[in-house]
Parts: C-alpha cells; sequence; structure tokens
C-alpha cells in the first residue's frame, strides 16, 4: 500500500482540510497542558484516516481500525464503556470488514472504491439491527455503570448506522458519522468538565464533523461522475 501515492493524489483543498485538522488538534492539545498523549495520537490518526475515507481509499479504513483500538482505550480510562466497547467489538470488526469489501469492489481500476446504491431490504435490515444494538447496549452500559447513559447508547446508535453503510459503501455513511460527531462532541465537553486533559478529544471530533461533511459531498460527486462513465 503506498501511502504516498495516496497522499499526494489529495486535491489543495483535502490537503488543506487535513492540515487545518491537524493544527487544531495540536494546539488544543497544547493549550489543555498536554494529558495523556493516546488522546493526540489518536485524534491525529482519525483525522487522516477520514480525509483517505472521503477519496474512498481502503487505506482509510486501515486507519480506522488503528484509531478505533486507541480511542477504544481512552474510552476506557473516562469509564465510557459504551464508547469502549463500540470502537473496540463493532466499529473496528465493521472497518476490518468494510477493508475487504472495499478492495473487492474498487472502481475500475483505480484506487478509489465503486459507490453502492442501499436497496429496500438493506435499509430494513440495518433499520431492525439499529434498534436490536441499541436496546442490548443501553441494558450492558446500564448494568457496567457507564457515564452518561443516553448519550453513550445515542452513541451506539449513530455509529452503527454509519459502519454499517461504510461497509455498504454508502455516500449516506457520513450523514451517521456526522451524527455521531455531534454526539461525541457533547460526551467529551462534560468529561473534560471533569478533566480539562480531554480537551483534545472536543476538537478532535469538531474536526471529524468538517471531514465528514466533506466527505459525503466528495461521495456524492462520486457516485454521480461513476454513474455518468
Amino acid at each position: 500500500m503506498n501511502i504516498k501515492k495516496y497522499a499526494d493524489s489529495l486535491t489543495k483543498f483535502e490537503k488543506g482540510l487535513w492540515l487545518l485538522s491537524v493544527t487544531v488538534i495540536i494546539i488544543s492539545y497544547i493549550v489543555s497542558g498536554g494529558g495523556s498523549p493516546l488522546n493526540a495520537i489518536a485524534s491525529l490518526i482519525g483525522v487522516t484516516a477520514l480525509i483517505f475515507v472521503a477519496k474512498g481509499y481502503v487505506l482509510g479504513q486501515v486507519l480506522t481500525v488503528v484509531f478505533a483500538v486507541f480511542y477504544g482505550i481512552i474510552s476506557f480510562y473516562f469509564r465510557y464503556y459504551g464508547e469502549m466497547i463500540t470502537y473496540l467489538c463493532m466499529t473496528a470488526p465493521i472497518a476490518v470488514m468494510s477493508v475487504i469489501e472495499w478492495i473487492r469492489h474498487p472502481y475500475k481500476d483505480s484506487d478509489e472504491v465503486q459507490v453502492n446504491h442501499v436497496n429496500r431490504k438493506q435499509i430494513i435490515i440495518m433499520s431492525i439491527l439499529t434498534v436490536i444494538v441499541t436496546a442490548a447496549f443501553y441494558f450492558i452500559l446500564s448494568a457496567m455503570g457507564n457515564a452518561n447513559i443516553l448519550f453513550s447508547t445515542f452513541s451506539v446508535t449513530t455509529s452503527f448506522i454509519a459502519s454499517y453503510l461504510t461497509f455498504l459503501r454508502s455516500p449516506y455513511y457520513a450523514i451517521g458519522y456526522s451524527a455521531n460527531d455531534i454526539v461525541l462532541i457533547v460526551l467529551w465537553s462534560l468529561a473534560s468538565m471533569e478533566d480539562s486533559s480531554y480537551i483534545p478529544m472536543i476538537f478532535c471530533f469538531v474536526m471529524f464533523l468538517f471531514n465528514d461533511i466533506y466527505g459525503f459531498c466528495n461521495w456524492r460527486r462520486m457516485m454521480k461522475r461513476q454513474q455518468a462513465a
């Protein structure tokens, strides 16, 4: 996997978005007093993953797996067990499956994944699974004494929908992740009230939100271009 080739293929706007994301995260990490290096490392891996996911590159999914591991560890330390379980037991495995799925469905001979249209059957299956996953996690997290149970449960819901749509290669994966970003901004804002070292996680997901909005726009362009061809 030629990372340099992927990086060189980014447009000026995409490079600027990535640079802005990295700068905001590093500054927030320094201003907040540093805290755990894991917070900064996870955030930097995350925004890098998102810019490549927005391009439809498999590398983005590989980096998503790495981010999920780091983020799961951070969540464990703050007793956000829902986030920990979600990312280690759901997001990471689905990202691994997405790597395989995206490799199997390239657009022609390019590094770009072929955009898929989600059909009615897939939407129904996703809806049923979402209800089951949400209900199961709510009771599991309640039993574990998870901090901020309602927001954590909603985070599970939005994360599952986003991961599922990513696996299906749908542009709407980015809408799911955008909703998840908003929930996580709230969650980590609450955490930062108790420990300022978590402030970088707020800015991390603020930049994630910008990247996911761009991801949706770019995937829509990809879809129209692929259809036209």
